[in-house]
């Protein structure tokens, strides 16, 4: 786990002025493009770090947190300050983790398989509930990535819409680490061309407002191709200790 070394009052600090200069980046971003920076959304990835330290973050006006796996986000609810913060999962969910999980997030991004779809519909219709979710793209083919490849995107886009207690807000994608700023653009572009095209398709269940795309390496380029909600860990909080 994050292993904490400075004071309360000097990490505060540091993660305020991390928050601050990426909402500065952002507006940059978005200025670069003629985009409102209004129209992008800020989340914390809390993976591997402890309540103590996201609360730091959270005194700082952020409002969405995302938790890659169950079991660490369940171990932190109770210590969360505050405890109805916005929590979304971003990480591979498995099926038998669904039912657990639902009543504590209100989206989850990860929806990576029409068997987990299934899933997710039929504990949120137990729960009396509607979950958010996003449609995940393995936009590069990686054979280490869970997702829809982009020719499966539309089929399944219509099979999870057909789905009761399901919303699909839209899509989300982790894309190959590249070199260059251009190479990773291409990519993000790609992303957003299959999001503006489904957008416009109707759909039932369908929103369609939320692409996201973004993390701490590659946050500024998502931007300037779209991206509405970027997920930013290290960046913030500083390098993981696994």
């Amino acid at each position: 786990m994050f292993m904490i070394s400075s004071t309360p009052q000097q990490l505060k600090n540091r993660i305020r002025d991390n928050i601050l200069d990426i909402r500065e980046r952002i507006e940059k971003a978005c200025a670069s493009v003629g985009r409102n920076p209004d129209e992008v959304r800020l989340m914390v990835v809390t993976k591997t770090f402890p309540p103590e330290v996201i609360n730091l973050a959270l005194e700082c006006n952020i409002d969405l947190i995302g938790e890659n796996k169950v079991q660490e986000l369940m171990s932190k609810l109770e210590y969360l300050c505050p405890k109805d913060v916005e929590k979304h999962i971003i990480g591979h969910l498995q099926r038998n983790k669904v039912k657990q999980v639902l009543p504590h997030v209100s989206m989850i991004q990860s929806v990576d398989s029409i068997k987990l779809a299934c899933e997710i519909s039929k504990q949120s219709e137990r729960l009396g509930k509607n979950t958010n979710v996003l449609i995940q793209i393995n936009v590069g083919d990686e054979e280490t990535k869970t997702g829809f490849s982009v020719d499966e995107t539309e089929e399944a886009l219509f099979q999870i819409a057909e789905m009761p207690n399901i919303t699909i807000e839209g899509l989300m994608s982790i894309p190959p680490i590249c070199e260059t700023e251009s190479e990773i653009r291409k990519y993000f572009s790609e992303l957003n061309k299959i999001f503006i095209d489904k957008k416009d398709k109707i759909y039932h269940n369908k929103s369609m407002t939320v692409l996201s795309i973004g993390m701490t390496s590659d946050y500024e380029a998502a931007i300037k191709e779209g991206s509405t909600l970027i997920r930013i860990g290290s960046g913030i909080f500083g390098q993981r200790d696994y």
